[in-house]
């Protein structure tokens, strides 16, 4: 798994944004800090609540210049159409390959189909693509501290 001092996994991925454009991490390491959210799945109540809760919390994180973009397995036009949905205010990565997950080491297995997924996780990374914030949920219905991932971000800049 990612740790706080690693350099952050780069990763070209689709990115819903209202429209679907690629999505390269370290050509936007300029929009630092960058707050990585992976999430289970959109449309699930908890996955909303969270996704929600950094939409209601944007304000704080532009405050400090921090970008926010949320990351699931889903396909970029169903995370669309989460956005539309939920008026979130931030960009949504679809990692539908699996391939963020495993190279954030954040994978996790829904039953009863096993279904792989993101475990809830939050990633602060700098101009220089280093980690300097880790959080990973301990159950599927945790959300993070959104405090401390401000504050994070906020160190950061």
């Amino acid at each position: 798994m990612v740790d706080i001092g690693d350099e952050a996994p780069d990763f070209t991925a689709p990115l819903a944004n209202g429209d679907v454009e690629t999505f390269t991490l370290s050509e936007h390491l300029d929009e630092s800090p960058i707050v990585l959210a992976f999430f289970p799945a959109a449309f699930t109540p908890t996955c909303t609540s969270e996704m929600c809760s950094f939409r209601d919390h944007m304000a704080e994180f532009e405050a400090i210049d921090a970008t926010v973009y949320g990351i699931s397995v889903d396909l970029p036009y169903t995370l669309n159409e989460f956005r539309e949905r939920n008026d979130l205010n931030f960009g949504l990565i679809s990692d539908e390959r699996r391939e963020l997950i495993d190279a954030y080491g954040v994978a996790s297995s829904f039953s009863p189909l096993e279904m792989r997924v993101a475990r809830r996780a939050v990633f602060v990374v700098d101009g220089d693509g280093t980690v300097t914030y880790r959080w990973v949920g301990d159950n599927p219905k945790q959300e993070p501290d959104y405090e401390a991932v401000r504050e994070a971000a906020a160190e950061t800049a």
